[in-house]
């Protein structure tokens, strides 16, 4: 049921994305977006809060479906986010989402895989999820909101694994701060300008009718082919992000999804970047057939990045690293290792 009204709700956006705010939407919007949070996790005066559960889940036993949601406060903003596998040590792994995403929408394989070698840490972006403040309308301001947590978070230098939007996000931060990064990792995603990032937010609306009409997340038609291989990825990957089942997120509001679509048709008709000057070691991955950010700006984005390399999976679409998620946990522990 809840699946039900919030694609409903976002499904009230198509016609008015980029237009004033529609009284009827934001009404949906009070009623279908419950807060999952619960009152223990408040905020108070201290830069950062921990979930009481953290101190009762060792380190060792952690993984996707119990690591506790933390807060940490930085300027006006008080994010959320989860943390683990500290006991590896070495450089933590920041992980920047996609369009509509928080926390749960990460695949627990991919986490859990990075995690077992490294220290990983998730977070929603300003006004996404559990997150407060407004949300941001630009690319390069979420990359401010992302740089202000690492900062907040105490980090020196980070890795950025950067999916789709995420991915975008990521260029705009190794530009501002250069010497904070010291690796990335780019999947589904393009160069500002790229073909096609003006208009994801027709595809993205036009799939979310889709899942209204078939009763499926839309993800099953945004991230994945309509062969076999991609329909039996589609159920299983919608299966393994609905394995945590106490304590999830909160679901993305009308208004933070506007205001990324927003963001992302400015993305897309920005001038290009140099690139080039980017000279971190940075692994780019895709799906043959991604539809959301066409496969094109994939090699684009690897050709115009100077010390890059290159993974394209076959019969596969903008969830590309989803579907062959071993190979690709394979793929980026070597990369980090390196």
């Amino acid at each position: 049921m809840k699946f039900l009204l919030n694609t409903i709700a976002m499904g009230l956006t198509v016609a008015s994305i980029f237009s004033t705010p529609l009284t009827q939407a934001e009404m949906v919007e009070s009623m279908s977006f419950s807060d999952h949070v619960t009152q223990e996790n408040k905020m108070s005066s201290k830069n950062s809060v921990t979930n009481p559960q953290a101190a009762s889940i060792s380190q060792l036993d952690t993984n996707w479906k119990n690591v506790p949601t933390q807060f940490i406060r930085a300027g006006d903003v008080n994010f959320a986010y989860r943390e683990y596998g500290q006991q590896n040590g070495g450089t933590p792994v920041i992980f920047l989402n996609h369009l509509a995403a928080v926390l749960d929408n990460w695949d627990p394989r991919i986490i859990d895989g990075i995690a077992a070698k490294h220290h990983v840490v998730v977070f929603d972006n300003r006004g996404v999820g559990a997150s407060t403040g407004k949300p941001a309308q630009s690319i390069e301001q979420m990359a401010d909101d992302a740089i202000a947590f690492i900062q907040a978070k105490g980090f020196k230098q980070v890795d950025l694994f950067g999916f789709s939007m995420g991915g975008m996000i990521s260029q705009e931060i190794v530009l501002k701060q250069p010497n904070l990064v010291r690796k990335m990792i780019l999947s589904g995603t393009g160069p500002a300008g790229g073909t096609g990032i003006s208009t994801v937010g027709r595809i993205s609306n036009w799939d979310l009718v889709r899942g209204l009409a078939t009763g499926q997340d839309p993800k099953v038609y945004l991230f994945f082919t309509r062969t076999e291989n991609g329909k039996s990825a589609a159920k299983q990957f919608i299966q393994r992000i609905n394995e945590r089942t106490e304590n999830r997120d909160k679901e993305i509001t009308i208004s933070a999804y506007r205001a990324q679509l927003k963001a992302l048709k400015k993305w897309g008709s920005k001038k290009p970047s140099d690139l080039s000057v980017i000279q971190q070691p940075v692994l780019v991955a895709n799906g043959d057939h991604d539809r959301m950010v066409p496969t094109v700006n994939t090699y684009d984005l690897a050709k115009r990045l100077p010390n890059s390399s290159l993974v394209i999976y076959p019969d596969a679409g903008h969830g590309g690293i989803f579907q062959f998620n071993e190979d690709f946990v394979k793929q980026s522990l070597t990369f980090l290792a390196k």
